[in-house]
């Protein structure tokens, strides 16, 4: 029986393949089209979800039930002595308080690890690949538990949103907002900050967004991790919802303006994207744990 394994959820944006690769499990988050329930990754393909979007379907977030959690649990731990998990950040949804509610009953008490991250997307991502660096040397779970959970504000994320009225339909703006904005072609930029998806600012046009994100992520990054920066402890990292060829172009224009780094990306997961809409960009970092 290995010693730690990881066990994530579909908004770690993680790919099956990339998990079989990684060695670690994924749950799928449900969701529900027009009353019909589907799960990310299994039942629903991306391009799917992109055109019952743009169709505008009743699309509604979900959290998976006690019992799909439980069991996801028992099949890992019969492969590991002990498990971290990794779900959903607490501030965006209730899945992690009632994992830990769960985790405190007996037969999973000092075995299942659920670690309050703060992120989503290539954020989480690059959370669980520096947890599974931990694991490689020999950290304990719990301790690797404590140092995401004490890192988690050494992050950033932005993401510009093309099109308003997801957010509108979503309940984050207002139908007279967003009819202003779509007059005045006004893309925002929610920022994720421990898990909270909030408005930062407001631009005209999404080449204005786009550059606004870039300039403000190297402000952040000189001003507050000089030290990482100049040591290399920096990752970057990139978030789309938008096609293949707008997405490759996006990730070119953050390695034209931060030359000499990798920049991992990552699509926005299903339940992102419901809230974004097609087309939205972002880009984050992280510091190396």
């Amino acid at each position: 029986m290995s010693r730690i394994g990881i066990v994530t959820d579909s908004h770690s944006s993680i790919t099956q393949d990339e998990a079989d690769r990684l060695g670690i499990k994924i749950l799928p988050m449900p969701f529900y089209i027009g009353g019909e329930c589907y799960y990310e990754g299994k039942n629903i393909t991306r391009s799917e979800l992109m055109e019952k979007l743009i169709n505008l379907e009743d699309i509604s977030t979900s959290q998976p039930s006690p019992e799909e959690v439980m069991n996801f649990w028992d099949d890992a731990l019969e492969e590991y002595e002990n498990i971290l998990y990794m779900p959903l950040s607490s501030g965006l949804s209730g899945a992690y308080s009632t994992a830990l509610i769960l985790a405190r009953e007996e037969k999973y008490k000092d075995r299942v690890y659920v670690v309050d991250h703060g992120r989503i997307s290539t954020p989480l991502h690059q959370s669980i690949l520096d947890a599974l660096e931990m694991i490689k040397k020999g950290i304990s779970a719990s301790e690797i538990k404590q140092r995401l959970e004490e890192t988690k504000q050494r992050m950033a994320i932005f993401i510009a949103v093309d099109d308003l009225k997801y957010l509108k339909r979503g309940g984050r703006i207002s139908a007279g907002t967003a009819m202003a904005g779509q007059i005045l072609n006004i893309k925002p930029i929610l920022s994720l900050d421990i898990g909270i998806l909030e408005l930062y600012k407001k631009c005209r046009g999404l080449q204005k967004a786009k550059k606004t994100m870039i300039e403000d992520i190297r402000n952040i990054l000189l001003n507050e991790y000089a030290e990482e920066l100049k040591n290399g402890d920096i990752h970057l990292l990139a978030a789309s919802s938008a096609d293949a060829e707008t997405t490759k172009k996006w990730v070119q224009e953050i390695e034209q303006a931060f030359p000499g780094f990798d920049v991992m990306c990552d699509y926005l997961s299903f339940g992102v994207t419901c809230h974004t809409g097609p087309g939205a960009l972002g880009i984050g970092f992280s510091c190396r744990q």
